[in-house]
């Protein structure tokens, strides 16, 4: 199974990229998720989706900003608006077999928020 993220950058404070993330290798999955890790600090999750597409759950600091999304070309993608210096990491993407077990993760794509 391979997991190719793509589309971070630098964007400006306010700005709105999509990352995508596409799988290969396999075709079903119980579920995707993204997580990200900023400079210094620990990985934290940042949002999950079943693999039907149902069930998007986020965490507090990105609810109500991010929405997670899945195509039927097993690709899943992480809409980012009203971003924020904060939200300035690497984000990963990964699939896994059974509810919050990520078995397989992607390289992760850099996205750069500045003020």
């Amino acid at each position: 199974v391979q997991l190719q993220a793509s589309g971070g950058g630098e964007v400006q404070a306010g700005g709105s990229p999509r990352v995508s993330c596409a799988a290969s290798g396999r075709t079903s999955f119980y579920s995707a998720a993204w997580f990200r890790q900023a400079p210094g600090k620990e990985r934290e999750f940042v949002a999950s989706i079943a693999w039907s597409g149902i069930n998007p759950y986020y965490a507090d600091s990105v609810k109500g900003r991010f929405t997670i999304s899945r195509n039927n070309a097993n690709t899943v993608y992480l809409q980012m608006d009203s971003l924020k210096p904060d939200d300035t990491a690497v984000y990963i993407c990964a699939t896994g077999s059974r509810s919050n077990h990520y078995t397989y993760w992607g390289q992760g794509t850099l996205v750069t928020v500045s003020s």
